[in-house]
């Protein structure tokens, strides 16, 4: 191997090493999955491209920051903020559930854990980061404007000190300062359920045993062992659709009648959002074995489940979570 091969290839692999990071501060800015891995991707493009005049003034990791803010920055100019449907709407009656589709670029997306949240040996570290991707969460953080985003989230949950992030955006400490005041007032006015959430990974036995049984009461489609794991004001939403409903019936009523035809179906365990999630087949209408239907993300407070959150659009998902897209007829 040449000299020059082996810098080629200790270039690419310092520069791969921060992807997973990248991609979850990415994903907390632009509440999109697949923009944050382009954002990821052009940011790595743009550091190797230009990695002679990396001057070493900073680190690595702060220079890689650096460039992914000014892409998120740049994505942010067209105005688009993602949402979940409860941000849009109050919910829908189960009387006058209508299954309306939104276009994609309307909502806040699912990601998986493993692409967003970097190995850390520290558990207060490790809690803090999977707070911080819940959707509950990352929604909230759609309300700021994108400068104070990128200040919140490097200052709160990467724990950048202030001179730091103003060395990064080019401002002053003061400025970074006053940023992060109001950006954790307006915080506090949307986070909503984002900060009650039960923690999620790694899952207490108790919290084991309700998805266990939640499993089991939906792959039997068992309305009244559902509602007994449901919180009485539980949510479930289904994009693209902005129907959302809320309460335990409305949730039992709309699965028996518009959602009938999900009775039978498997559910596969994933992660999504630092919470549980499942993958969701549906029986295969045109033969053996199930087909995929959602990836549902479940959020779970004081022992019940308090969100089902199911994005449909399978042929997206899927293939990111890296799902089958089939299940046989046997499956468990």
């Amino acid at each position: 191997m040449t000299d020059l091969t082996a810098a080629t290839t200790d270039i690419d692999s310092r520069l791969e090493g921060h992807r997973v990071e990248l991609t979850g501060y990415c994903y907390r800015m632009l509440g999109s999955a697949f923009e944050a891995e382009d954002a990821v991707q052009d940011t790595l493009v743009r550091a190797w491209r230009n990695i002679e005049k990396f001057e070493g003034r900073s680190s690595l990791r702060s220079w890689l920051y650096r460039i992914a803010t000014n892409v998120c920055l740049d994505m942010l100019n067209a105005g688009n903020k993602r949402a979940r449907p409860v941000d849009l709407s109050g919910p829908t009656p189960l009387a006058q559930a209508a299954l309306n589709p939104l276009p994609e670029n309307t909502w806040l997306e699912p990601m998986p854990d493993g692409r967003i949240l970097p190995s850390v040996a520290d558990p207060a570290e490790a809690a803090v980061a999977r707070e911080s991707v819940r959707l509950a969460f990352v929604a909230a953080l759609q309300h700021l404007p994108p400068k104070q985003r990128a200040v919140l989230i490097l200052r709160e949950v990467l724990a950048w000190k202030a001179a730091e992030v103003a060395e990064l955006l080019d401002t002053s400490v003061a400025s970074v300062n006053s940023a992060l005041q109001r950006a954790r007032a307006t915080l506090t006015d949307h986070q909503g359920d984002a900060a009650t959430a039960d923690a999620a990974d790694p899952l207490d036995e108790e919290q084991r045993k309700l998805l266990e049984r939640y499993v089991a009461a939906f792959e039997g489609y068992d309305m009244k062992a559902l509602t007994a794991l449901l919180h009485e004001d539980a949510v479930m939403t289904m994009p693209p659709f902005d129907l959302w409903l809320q309460g335990h019936d409305d949730i039992a009523g709309f699965m028996t009648s518009i959602g009938a035809s999900c009775a039978g179906s498997r559910l596969v365990a994933t992660s999504a959002n630092g919470t549980p999630a499942f993958a969701h087949y549906k029986p295969n209408p045109d033969g053996p074995g199930f087909v995929p239907w959602a990836v549902q993300v479940i959020d779970i407070q004081d022992g019940a489940i308090t969100g089902m959150h199911c994005f449909l659009d399978t042929p997206r998902w899927f293939p990111l979570f890296g799902l089958p897209d089939h299940l046989e007829a046997d499956a468990a």
